[in-house]
């Protein structure tokens, strides 16, 4: 076996499905590595990359084995089910294999990676962007550009998976955080996962309403409190599903506060509303400003 590649620029790079998340990263690294082969298992997305230019070869995830960088794009419980069959794989020839996952939850897939064979060298990543629609004809070379992108690597990994992944954040625009699997999945919880149920529980109270003239009424507050809730639903149910834990004490954590608020008006002092509003309002304004 011939001394592996370290940096990007001379890797062969797999991705793993092509859809919103897989198909933006591969906009991004075009021309940025040495080959960039695409995987995927609806063979219309596969023809689709393949004749836009996406990728520059089509394959199967057998084959994809083999390869210098092989980046995991599918929701989690695929890239579970993914990186279980590659730890299956030791039968294939010998070649040190970067494993880069993109999966929203972090613990559960990193415990399946940590029973990869020597040669796949697993970082946990986790780009933090996205949009409501989803699907490769949405995909934009810029959706990571100046986004947080974690990576949780994990203690047995090496220095040249770490320096790659580095890299892979860097070229295409990410901002690098580094954390543990856990930590994580208890932050996540808070900032991405618990607005998705906000999202779905706001749409739902109007729902169960049963008053069309409220969807009548609906506008710009409507919409951009609930934007969240038109996710893609096979992605949402893995999260909520590999993330049980965290999501629970986040969604308990807000009913606190929203008894907090609830107790504010109940009061019907002005004040004490205006103080349940205040650090909120003061918060929110400061971010987001670029």
């Amino acid at each position: 076996m011939g001394r592996p590649p370290l940096s990007l620029t001379d890797c062969e790079v797999a991705i793993v499905g092509l859809g919103l998340m897989g198909g933006s990263l591969a906009l991004a690294l075009r021309g940025q590595c040495r080959t960039l082969v695409g995987v995927d298992k609806d063979p219309g997305v596969a023809q689709m990359a393949l004749e836009r230019g996406v990728v520059d070869q089509i394959t199967v995830f057998e084959a994809a084995h083999n390869i210098d960088v092989l980046i995991l794009a599918a929701p989690v419980r695929s890239i579970i089910g993914q990186v279980n069959h590659l730890a299956s794989s030791a039968f294939y020839p010998p070649r040190a294999t970067v494993v880069i996952d993109l999966g929203s939850t972090k613990a559960q897939v990193m415990q399946a990676m940590s029973e990869l064979p020597p040669r796949f060298e697993p970082v946990g990543g986790h780009p933090m962007c996205g949009k409501s629609t989803s699907g490769l004809a949405n995909a934009t070379a810029d959706l990571f550009r100046n986004k947080p992108f974690v990576l949780t690597p994990p203690g047995h990994t090496s220095v040249r998976a770490l320096a790659i992944a580095y890299e892979l954040v860097e070229r295409v625009g990410g901002r690098l955080l580094v954390m543990s699997a856990e930590h994580h999945d208890q932050l996540a919880a808070l900032i991405s996962h618990l607005p998705y149920a906000a999202a779905v529980s706001l749409v739902r109270t109007v729902l169960a309403a049963e008053d069309d003239q409220a969807w009548e009424m609906a506008s710009s507050g409507f919409r951009d409190s609930t934007r969240l809730a038109a996710s893609d639903l096979d992605m949402m149910v893995d999260i909520l599903a590999t993330n049980r834990g965290p999501v629970l004490k986040a969604l308990s954590s807000y009913r606190e506060q929203l008894d907090v608020l609830d107790q504010a008006i109940q009061s019907g002092d002005v004040e004490r509303i205006r103080q349940a509003l205040t650090a909120a309002r003061e918060k929110r304004a400061g971010l987001f400003t670029a």
